[in-house]
């Protein structure tokens, strides 16, 4: 199996050879960049799977990046890896289209392992016999085609994120189901997730939004337990 390739963008050389090599020790293929610039070159030429990208670059910032790989590139990860911790930009970097928000100072491992959680949502298991069997699910008006990642609603497409995709996917699976907080996480984000259960609420708005632009709310709160995704003719 070859390795995944992760494509590490930040201006200082310190963290982007301390990143570089503990991702490499851990088996991962590892190109760098210290620029705007420079991160769209190495995308054209390496591919990458995901980014580890800092907000902060001499020639942009991480943000733009992010939307022209979410544009061009859907199923790439992005992790941000980055000194502005208020909540405003954690919430900013999920908004643009990040998989996941990392602050300075960091430990290694942590990074390591939110890497390859998010891998794992991008790269499922192919080790069973077989192909996977094509499914659409259906909720109400809601349709999310698994075989060619599409989500629609009365028959307009709906455009998400990766994160949002495997959340909506996940509410699906288990329509009519209450699901909490921590399930949610367990499944969408994995175990090894260690941020703020509030990132499950961050992520059920943003889907409302897209979902309820096109037809009446189909995903509910219940207070003290989590949320649930029915037609609309179910009673809660």
């Amino acid at each position: 199996m070859s390795k995944n390739t992760i494509l590490v963008v930040d201006d200082a050389p310190n963290i982007v050879d301390l990143v570089a090599t503990v991702l490499g020790f851990h088996g991962f293929h590892v190109v760098t960049a210290t620029s705007l610039g420079r991160a769209r070159r190495a995308l054209a030429e390496h591919d990458p799977d995901l980014l580890v990208v800092d907000v902060m670059l001499p020639d942009g910032d991480g943000y733009t990046l992010c939307q022209e790989v979410r544009a061009a590139r859907p199923d790439t990860g992005i992790v941000f890896l980055t000194a502005r911790d208020a909540p405003g930009d954690r919430i900013a970097g999920l908004t643009y289209g990040g998989d996941d928000y990392i602050t300075k100072p960091f430990e290694m491992d942590e990074l390591v392992a939110r890497v390859r959680a998010v891998l794992r949502r991008l790269r499922p298991s192919t080790e069973e016999h077989g192909p996977p069997a094509r499914r659409v699910l259906r909720v109400d008006d809601v349709e999310l085609d698994q075989d060619l990642f599409e989500a629609r609603r009365a028959g307009e497409p709906v455009r998400l994120s990766r994160t949002e995709y495997e959340l909506l996917l996940h509410l699906m699976d288990n329509a009519g189901r209450v699901l909490s907080r921590e399930q949610i996480i367990d499944h969408v984000w994995s175990a090894d997730y260690g941020g703020s259960s509030n990132i499950v609420d961050t992520y059920i708005g943003y889907l409302r939004r897209k979902l309820n632009a096109l037809g009446p709310n189909v995903i509910h709160t219940h207070r003290g337990f989590g949320y649930t995704m029915r037609d609309r003719g179910e009673q809660a």
